[in-house]
């Protein structure tokens, strides 16, 4: 009985040792960037969290580099506090699902809790930023392979739509894309008078009001995506304008805004970026059967068939999960599609 122990003890400390992947660095970093100067009182000097495989500093090879954006109201840091992203990685490279490469995690996480990834009069150029200054940063500090074969971006969420936008925009920066549960594609159902968070950001006064937990989650969003697609000083106190707003409870349709908010979604921005999106090497983005906003699914199935339509090869797929879940877990979309999917086609040499 007591070998038995012994043995079942051996068994269990060797089981513990298999687990065990070898583990990246994580590198913190800030970088200044005279593109996202801005009268609206975000820092353009920004946080960036690194990941850079195991035994990079042991080597000399350089190393494709995936950039990485995060959701809105979240963060770089919390990509790893909660997230665990590191440690997907990690495991990812441990079991060969994708080689050794870099990862980069800007924090865009502003004053309103999202960038939106977007060129902004009021909060700064975050596209231009995300494409050229923190990509000519990582080259020149870092190991990489320096040309667009060698670079793909992808986001959850809010960054899920900024990767497939700034794909889009940047082609020649970078050659993949993948979007998980992008919830900003276009002026779907779900982004119509319905949405509540255009009524309810006119009754809040406050930033402060506007960004406390998550109790007004939509109005905050509705704002953060004003302030960055229709900006308007003349509009206080959130200096952005809306598609719709309600006087007497009577709906009220701004199609100027309206227009101004289909030029920075990709949904709309299709047709005119053709040429753009043939460019790119690979192009995917997924959603959850379950997905509690509605409109990431409707913008995901516009768009699919948008680029359907126009002739673009791309991969969409719905899955068994939620906007949430299923996607940092050891049976999720980053573990087990996205990492996979920039294995099969960035280049490693």
């Amino acid at each position: 009985m007591k070998k038995l122990g012994i043995l079942i003890v051996l068994l269990l400390m060797g089981t513990t040792v298999v687990a065990q992947y070898p583990q990246g660095k994580l590198v913190v970093d800030h970088l200044y960037a005279e593109s996202l100067e801005n009268d609206a009182g975000e820092n353009p000097t920004r946080r960036v969290t690194i990941y850079l495989p195991p035994k990079y500093e042991k080597s000399t090879k350089p190393y494709p580099v995936i950039y990485y954006l995060h959701g809105f109201t979240w963060s770089d840091s919390l990509q790893i506090s909660w997230d665990k992203f590191d440690k997907i990685l990690d495991k990812a490279i441990g079991m060969g699902k994708i080689k050794p490469a870099i990862v980069v995690m800007p924090n865009q996480h502003t004053l309103y809790r999202g960038s939106f990834y977007t060129n902004s009069t009021l909060t700064g150029n975050w596209s231009d930023f995300t494409a050229i200054d923190l990509v000519n940063y990582i080259d020149n500090k870092f190991r990489t392979i320096p040309k667009r074969e060698s670079r793909g971006i992808a986001g959850h969420s809010m960054g899920g739509s900024g990767a497939i936008k700034i794909g889009m925009l940047y082609p020649d920066v970078f050659s993949c894309v993948y979007g998980i549960s992008p919830a900003v594609m276009g002026m779907v159902k779900g982004w119509g008078p319905s949405y509540p968070g255009y009524k309810r950001a006119q009754e809040i006064e406050t930033r402060e009001e506007l960004i406390s937990g998550y109790k007004d989650f939509d109005a905050n969003a509705a704002v953060a995506i004003g302030r960055a697609f229709s900006p308007n000083p003349k509009n206080p106190p959130f200096y952005a304008d809306l598609p719709y707003a309600y006087e007497n409870d009577n709906l009220v349709v701004n199609y100027k805004t309206i227009k101004k908010w289909k030029e920075n979604m990709p949904l709309h921005m299709a047709e005119d970026y053709v040429d753009n999106l043939k460019k790119l090497k690979a192009l995917k983005f997924d959603w959850g059967k379950n997905e509690e906003f509605r409109y990431v699914v409707q913008g995901c199935e516009a768009f699919s068939r948008e680029l359907e339509i126009l002739g673009i090869n791309h991969y969409a797929e719905e899955y068994l999960g939620k906007h949430f879940d299923k996607v940092w877990t050891d049976d999720g979309r980053a573990l087990h599609s996205v990492l996979p999917f920039f294995d099969a086609y960035l280049e490693f040499k």
